[in-house]
């Protein structure tokens, strides 16, 4: 009567496949890119460069943080 199923420990190194998180370092990177190109359209009378720059700048730490679910793991062994 006992389970032949073997429960692999979650650790970080199998937490998520390498393409994956290429494409998710990716997308974050051209988030964060695209809020750095935003500044370039910024003048004294239009604030809305700086508006996206900052709205796409915290996406690009949030959503992994958040959304992701990396956010709870600073405990984990």
């Amino acid at each position: 009567m006992t389970s032949n199923t073997v429960k692999t420990q979650q650790t970080p190194q199998n937490e998520n496949s390498l393409g994956s998180s290429l494409i998710l370092f990716v997308l974050m990177m051209v988030l964060f890119g695209a809020s750095l190109y935003s500044l370039s359209f910024l003048t004294l009378g239009n604030p809305w460069p700086m508006a996206a720059c900052l709205v796409l700048f915290a996406a690009s730490f949030w959503v992994p943080q958040t959304i992701l679910g990396r956010s709870d793991s600073a405990g984990e062994v």
